[in-house]
């Protein structure tokens, strides 16, 4: 029995476009698991998904007919429940031989053949029972139900469909969009399979519009996208069509002049690809006066609610033109291209009205507006907590430039969230403190100040710059700060994969500018410091959001490289500085790499046991009490030693300090060789113990070494 490729699609209404890249490969990868776990496709299968506004499809080759029976070995019950004590089978077993399809003709044989062996404490009997590969139209039918079943989809619809019987009558049916047609091609051969309502064929639609035939009858499964690309006028691949489109951005961007090229949207592109079938990308434009506006205002208006790909010169300012993929191809495109030029002027104008209006107004005039937006019902409007946030910046702006950086962060953040109550930011939220700078700016306040409002939401992303001033980073870090303590103060934490207020991010802002700004800031009197803005209204999560920040921070250090032992090690000490930890981690990678590394941090790691043990050990040695050599040559290296790498540390060279105190091996090794720690003289045991502490102490200034222990 030889395969044959297998091609299977339904066929609906318009699918929600920002959805469709995902429901087209899911639908393809559960429909090609399902066929492969009933044995009916094999794991050389090649499965390619389809999808367009008005279909979902699956093309997955050398796909059986029938798949080929297996043999398996079945447990029937415990030998106790199948053989009396005579040994002859039990009804219940001859009932479950029975209905197994087992022949009982003999019955002492089919015992006989039945295989025994231990099933936990106690004996099985085993029946080697050989089970009917599944059919195609079976198989095919049970995997079709599972893919739509699972299918991701946003939001469900109910429609009815006409009842397939003699009566007259309606079914209610529950699916993304209302679907008119399935298509179950095996070859050639239709496999008769249902869903949704609808009773699979052989034959599909094309484009709305322009298709030369419908119905586009199928030949085969291997004919499906040629038919529709040639009959049908679709591209039915959302990747081959994605391309296509990108392709005709980028020509027609190139035939307009030197450098101007579509901006570069990966949504929305994606979003575009989910709403034509057959692209056409075409040239438009818009009248220079509303270049005046904000190039963010008029991007974001074509973007998001004309779907169109604004132009950019070589400088990456916005020109007038933009494009348009339609959806069909006129012979004479100006009515097309004339109608999306009128449909974008009201929107352009709609955002020049809105600008205007908004530059009528200074920021400062607006900050009052702000004390009747609720913020938090917990926390209070938006106006209590730019206070709050004002209060936190002022502080770090005086410790770490005085007066005059304390004034320029206070200011800033007085306004940062000012343009919230203006009517761009009103209609575009996503112009959140973009417009705050150009408002700024026309209010004649400085640069500083400006970048500063549109940059305190930096770092928005994984990657993102930081703020591009110390005014910008103070306030950033401030907001996030206040965000943080706040939410944490009254039990808002994130769970699971929930997390509404973004707080995950936010710590991750607060990490990296530490880190990457190497700020001379302390984390714990940080989080202590934001937290008195707040008076009475939360209660103290200080130690909880310091966990929380360096859990964050560990997981940020891993996916940059570093091993879990080395977080382990520099994160176990929870230092205050965060913008130490970079040097911190390459100090014990660099010491880790010696040839003495493992047996110290060996010793470590039994150095800390003994001294959980013992109680309050003070790191104070007496140089009469030593007696052993071993304990006298120990004491002696570290008097010369320890100094040295403190000196090191206290001067910010950690790799220095720890490879000084590699050093210390040898007398260590000797040390545990030939001396009894806890010696039955108190003072002897007290001042080892002692001893012991002070060498604990200087060797894990800089990170955990005992975490380094293989």
């Amino acid at each position: 029995m030889t395969t044959k490729n297998l091609l299977v699609e339904l066929f609906v209404e318009e699918l929600p476009p920002k959805a469709l890249k995902k429901l087209g490969e899911a639908f393809a990868a559960v429909l090609a698991n399902q066929l492969k776990a009933l044995g009916l496709a094999t794991a050389e299968s090649v499965v390619t998904a389809y999808a367009s506004p008005r279909r979902l499809a699956a093309h997955i080759s050398r796909v059986w007919l029938k798949a080929a029976d297996k043999a398996v070995l079945q447990k029937l019950m415990p030998l106790s429940v199948g053989l009396d004590a005579s040994g002859n089978a039990t009804p219940a077993l001859l009932k479950k031989l029975q209905a197994l399809g087992a022949d009982l003709s003999d019955p002492a044989a089919a015992v006989a053949a039945l295989k025994r062996a231990p099933d936990g404490k106690a004996e099985a009997l085993f029946y080697d029972n050989l089970v009917t590969g599944a059919t195609l139209d079976v198989g095919l039918q049970k995997a079709l139900e599972e893919a739509i079943a699972k299918l991701p989809i946003p939001k469900v619809m109910s429609y009815q469909l006409e009842t397939d019987c003699e009566l007259p009558g309606w079914t209610s049916v529950n699916f993304v969009r209302p679907a008119h047609g399935l298509v179950a091609l095996h070859g050639s051969t239709i496999v008769p399979v249902k869903g949704l309502g609808l009773k699979a064929g052989n034959s599909t639609h094309g484009h709305r519009f322009e298709a030369l035939v419908d119905p586009v009858t199928l030949r085969d499964a291997d004919s499906y996208a040629e038919q529709l690309r040639d009959e049908g006028a679709v591209i039915a691949s959302f990747a081959e069509r994605r391309a296509e489109i990108a392709k005709q951005l980028a020509a027609a961007a190139d035939k307009i002049g030197r450098g101007v090229k579509a901006i570069d949207d990966d949504a929305l592109l994606d979003e575009v690809t989910g709403l034509v079938e057959r692209p056409n990308v075409l040239v438009c434009a818009f009248e220079k006066e509303f270049l005046d506006v904000p190039q963010e205002c008029l991007i974001l208006t074509m973007k998001a609610n004309q779907k169109y790909f604004p132009l950019l010169d070589a400088a990456g300012k916005l020109t007038n033109q933009f494009l348009v993929v339609s959806n069909i191809t006129p012979d004479d495109a100006s009515a097309v291209i004339g109608g999306n030029e009128r449909v974008v002027r009201p929107r352009l104008a709609d955002a020049k009205f809105f600008f205007d209006q908004d530059r009528k107004k200074t920021l400062a005039s607006r900050v009052v507006g702000l004390d009747k937006v609720v913020y938090h019902n917990k926390l209070g409007t938006q106006g209590e907590r730019v206070e709050r946030v004002r209060a936190i910046a002022k502080a770090i702006g005086q410790h770490l430039g005085g007066d005059l950086l304390a004034q320029q962060a206070d200011l800033a953040a007085q306004l940062a969230k000012t343009d919230l109550v203006t009517d761009m930011v009103g209609e575009f939220p996503e112009l959140q403190g973009t417009m705050g700078r150009y408002y700024a700016l026309n209010d004649g306040l400085s640069s500083e100040i400006a970048d500063a409002i549109e940059d305190h939401y930096k770092p928005r992303f994984a990657g993102d710059d930081l703020p591009r001033n110390m005014t910008g980073v103070i306030v950033a870090l401030a907001d996030k700060l206040e965000t943080l303590v706040g939410m944490f103060g009254i039990g808002n934490l994130p769970t699971g994969d929930k997390d509404p207020f973004a707080l995950r991010r936010h710590a991750l802002g607060v990490i990296r500018m530490l880190v990457e700004k190497d700020l001379p800031l302390t984390l714990a009197p940080l989080v202590a410091a934001a937290a008195r803005v707040f008076g009475d209204k939360i209660c103290d999560a200080g130690p909880a959001l310091t966990d929380f920040i360096y859990d964050r921070l560990a997981g940020s250090l891993r996916e940059q490289g570093y091993s879990a032992q080395e977080v382990e090690a520099v994160l176990a000490l929870q230092p205050q500085r965060l913008g130490d930890v970079p040097k911190r981690l390459a100090a014990v990678r660099a010491f880790a790499a010696l040839p003495e590394a493992q047996a110290l941090a060996a010793a470590n790691k039994r150095i800390s046991n003994i001294l959980k043990k013992a109680q309050d050990v003070d790191a104070h040695v007496s140089a009469l009490l030593l007696k052993e050599p071993a304990e006298i040559a120990l004491h002696a290296a570290m008097l010369e030693l320890i100094p040295q790498a403190n000196a090191q540390f206290d001067a910010g060279d950690y790799t220095a300090s720890l490879q000084t105190l590699a050093a210390l091996r040898a007398p260590v090794d000797a040390f545990f060789d030939g001396v009894m720690v806890n010696a039955e003289e108190p003072d002897l045991r007290l001042n080892r113990q002692g001893l012991l502490k002070s060498l604990h102490d200087a060797m894990n200034r800089v990170a955990d070494l005992s975490r380094l222990v293989a």
